[in-house]
């Protein structure tokens, strides 16, 4: 009795199931390999846009931060604007009232 494998060999069909098989082999070292090394060349590079990432949120938290302090000066600004203009036209209103005791 011979062997398996060597019966396998030298029929057509065991041929067929060999080369097919080795192929399989080949093909999933070749992705895994491909893997690996795309793992290696783009991890370094991932690390760094996320780091990027973190420090542009950092930016934003930051720019938020000032647009509101910004919008409160804004505020109290307006204020001030209107209680300027209320004294403008309480002065305008005293000076046409002397205006008119002058002119009496």
């Amino acid at each position: 009795m011979t062997p398996l494998f060597i019966q396998l060999a030298q029929s057509v069909t065991g041929a067929v199931i060999t080369i097919v098989a080795l192929l399989l082999v080949a093909a999933l070292i070749g992705y895994l390999t491909a893997w690996y090394y795309a793992k290696s060349i783009y991890t370094p590079i991932i690390k760094g846009l996320e780091a990027e990432k973190a420090d542009l949120q950092k930016q934003v938290a930051d720019l938020k931060e000032n647009v509101s302090k910004l919008n409160n000066k804004v505020d109290e600004l307006n204020s001030k604007i209107g209680k300027l203009e209320e004294e403008a036209g309480n002065k305008e209103k005293e000076i046409a009232e002397l205006k008119k005791k002058i002119k009496e």
